[in-house]
């Protein structure tokens, strides 16, 4: 969760108290939210010569974006303690009625598609107030915007440029300005070039470093504004005296494009010479048909049901008093007009986490206090701990393993392409077991989700090297599938694998602890086409030879299980020597083998 710093006395003023540590602490407790820690009586760094100011650190939910500043904690903490109401944001045009206007054009689509922007006028900034602008944009850069990847927001000085405005995307060799607190003019390459080395702006390089056009802003006078999602132009920049400030929001995705406008203009319109009034811009986009005006202020409707509410939360209240508590959560919620059971609900544009009417339960749940709802026992009074059947197998086979002399590893369940498939001898997935692919890795070795768990133990091992050898390691964890079929469209299954490494090959070994962990679980060795079963009505299993890549020819084999005489076959497992290819790809130089199954047939 991101953790917020507030200057302790401002917002103790804003909220019309002076608190204790305790009870601010209730306060926060009672939000929602948490205090992380009151700097008063901790050694604070020096700013320009003087030591600063006592801070308050707040932790706030992920969802909360309307919290990330001073405005937001202080705005959402004075609705709860009804000490204001919830602002009514609306949109003012100019006194000519003359709107600013942005032209997007077609080639933007290459890059960052969705551009929106909105006018805060007669703004009046203190040192304070810019320093908490600066840090909310910041702070959505990093949480909203994921780095910038999906929105990428530009202020500017509406003083300094001349609208109308455009949205474009050039050749990087045809864009040229002096960027932020630079006096040189550069081309689009030679930035890159320029700010290779940079630690603040170097993460958001590689965003648009390989594309042929960069997105550019550009005023009347062809005057540059920003080139998102990198930095805007010096000639814009914005500064304690700035009095109009224009906004300008790119992205790539739309739904976070429009979030990212409500909570800026929500949070800073307060101090407007006309407070919570902000003015729109019109976005014309010719090669789609979509003019528009940003932002748009509409509050969301929906309803929820007060039964629903009252149930989860234990609770009587009458709808007027569900009204009452939830204006206390920002919530505009009056009785349905057609229909009784129900409350008609506006959510403010600061509410983006809000999606169910579960969520409006929870708050109205935050307001009436949590430690105020009313407790009591359960209608069934006896209950019965049991772990879950696959948990309590998985247990089952560690403690087996580990018995017979195999030390547990946990490897990461995340790995790259190449590991789980190209280092196994395997160039390409099946097509009824494809892996669960990351939309965008952090880095090349976390690319998908392993579907086996072969490639941790190899890892493992690779890794320890230095230890003495035979090596004996095992894990019992999950592998994940992409499953179409299923709501979440992936499936787990829950397997063993075990490793041997040493200066022998080791396939006696894993055989070995593949007849103990089966036998264990009342498996009977058959030889293939008898027809039986395990004693007792066990599982009966047997082995044949296989031909895998990943495995040294003629000396692996597929591990085979029979439920009932009747019952077809199926395949749980291989195991095997690994082939030299594999054990080179693992920078392993001793030989070894490998066991893995399915486990869950066993239930």
């Amino acid at each position: 969760m991101p953790t917020i710093g507030v200057n302790k006395a401002d917002l103790y003023k804003a909220l019309g108290k002076e608190y204790t540590k305790q009870e601010f602490e209730e306060l926060c407790f009672d939000f929602g939210i948490e205090l992380d820690e009151d700097t008063s009586d901790s050694k604070r760094p020096i700013v320009d010569g003087v030591e600063e100011a006592p801070q308050l650190k707040i932790e706030i939910p992920a969802n909360r974006y309307d919290m990330l500043c001073f405005e937001g904690i202080a705005m959402n903490l004075n609705i709860f303690l009804g000490r204001e109401d919830m602002p009514k944001f609306t949109l003012k045009p100019p006194s000519d009625g003359q709107l600013q206007t942005v032209t997007v054009s077609q080639d933007t689509e290459r890059i960052r598609p969705y551009f929106s922007a909105a006018i805060l006028r007669n703004i009046h900034f203190t040192k304070a107030r810019y320093e908490s602008f600066i840090a909310l944009q910041d702070k959505l850069h990093q949480n909203l915007a994921r780095q910038r990847t999906l929105v990428a927001i530009g202020t500017h000085d509406l003083d300094t440029i001349e609208g109308p405005f455009t949205y474009e995307a050039l050749p990087p060799e045809e864009i040229k300005f002096a960027p932020l607190n630079q006096t040189k003019a550069m081309n689009g390459k030679q930035m890159m070039d320029f700010y290779e080395k940079d630690k603040h702006l170097s993460r958001y390089l590689p965003i648009i470093r390989d594309s042929p056009v960069y997105p550019i802003i550009y005023d009347k006078n062809r005057t540059v504004l920003s080139m998102p999602p990198i930095i805007n132009s010096n000639h814009s920049k914005i500064t304690l005296q700035t009095r109009n400030v224009f906004i300008d929001i790119t992205a790539t995705d739309k739904t976070k494009l429009e979030l990212t406008n409500h909570i800026l203009v929500s949070m800073f319109s307060r101090y407007c010479s006309e407070p919570f009034t902000i003015e729109p811009v019109q976005i014309i986009s010719p090669h789609n048909s979509q003019t528009r005006q940003t932002p748009d202020l509409t509050p969301r409707h929906t309803s929820a049901s007060i039964t629903y509410i009252n149930s989860i939360c234990g609770l009587s209240s009458s709808p007027s008093t569900l009204c009452t508590s939830l204006a206390r959560m920002c919530y505009d919620a009056q009785p349905s007009p057609t229909d009784p059971s129900h409350l008609s609900i506006s959510i403010p544009i600061t509410r983006a986490d809000v999606l169910h009417q579960a969520d409006i339960m929870e708050d109205a749940a935050v307001a009436y206090g949590f430690n105020a709802l009313p407790r009591r026992f359960p209608r069934t009074t006896a209950f019965t701990a049991a772990p879950v059947p696959l948990n309590k197998l998985a247990d089952i086979l560690r403690l087996e393993a580990a018995m017979a002399g195999w030390a547990e590893v946990m490897p990461l369940i995340l790995c790259s392409h190449d590991e789980n498939y190209a280092w196994l001898n395997h160039p390409s997935p099946p097509a009824h077991a494809k892996p669960v692919r990351l939309q965008n890795p952090k880095t090349a070795e976390y690319q998908i989700v392993r579907t086996s768990l072969i490639p941790g133990l190899l890892k493992t091992i690779r890794e320890n090297k230095r230890h003495a050898v035979p090596m004996k390691i095992f894990e019992v964890s999950d592998v994940v599938f992409q499953d179409l079929g299923r709501e979440r469209r992936a499936r787990n299954e829950r397997h063993f694998a075990a490793c041997w490494y040493g200066k022998t090959s080791g396939f006696e070994q894993v055989h070995g602890l593949l007849d103990r962990v089966v036998g264990m679980l009342r498996g009977t060795f058959v030889a293939e086409g008898e027809g039986k079963v395990g004693e007792k009505g066990g599982l009966g299993y047997w082995i044949e030879e296989v031909e895998d890549p990943t495995y040294l020819p003629g000396h692996s084999a597929a591990i085979y299980i029979r439920q009932t005489p009747s019952s077809p076959a199926k395949r749980i497992g291989t195991f095997g020597i690994l082939h030299p290819t594999v054990l080179k790809k693992f920078e392993l130089p001793f030989p070894g083998s490998v066991l893995e199954m399915d486990i869950e047939v066993f239930l």
